[in-house]
């Protein structure tokens, strides 16, 4: 496994560590807020399940034909770029829920719902890399 494999496999468990954190204060600190406490669960599910799709991607990369994420060929591309999106849509959008559980709005309107679109997208991508495979 390459050091850019080895990157995306630790974003990823970070993220997961932070979804499993989150949901726990959601559970105790949030208790008393339920419009807070859903946002902070629906970011953490969010963020939970697209850190495990980071994951997926590297595992890809080594069946499709690319060897690895850093791989080349459109398949390998597509899977990168599947990656960044993942990786802005977590940003964006569960950034998003959890700033509007915690401090409110945010100065820049839009956010989660381009974030969402980013996720949306990076599945796509990640169709795209199938088909585009060589292996």
């Amino acid at each position: 496994m390459g050091l850019i494999d080895r990157i995306w496999i630790v974003f990823a468990a970070l993220n997961g560590a932070v979804a499993v954190g989150t949901g726990a204060y959601a559970s105790h600190a949030l208790a008393a807020q339920s419009q807070a406490q859903e946002w902070f669960r629906i970011a953490g599910q969010y963020q939970l399940a697209h850190a495990l799709a980071l994951v997926l991607l590297v595992a890809l990369g080594g069946r499709m034909g690319s060897g690895r994420m850093e791989g080349g060929g459109t398949g390998g591309l597509a899977l990168r770029i599947a990656g960044w999106l993942f990786v802005a849509g977590i940003l964006l959008f569960c950034g998003t829920l959890y700033a509007l559980a915690t401090v409110g709005p945010l100065p820049v309107p839009m956010t989660a719902p381009a974030g969402g679109w980013c996720l949306m997208l990076g599945w796509v991508a990640l169709a795209t890399a199938a088909l585009r495979s060589r292996g």
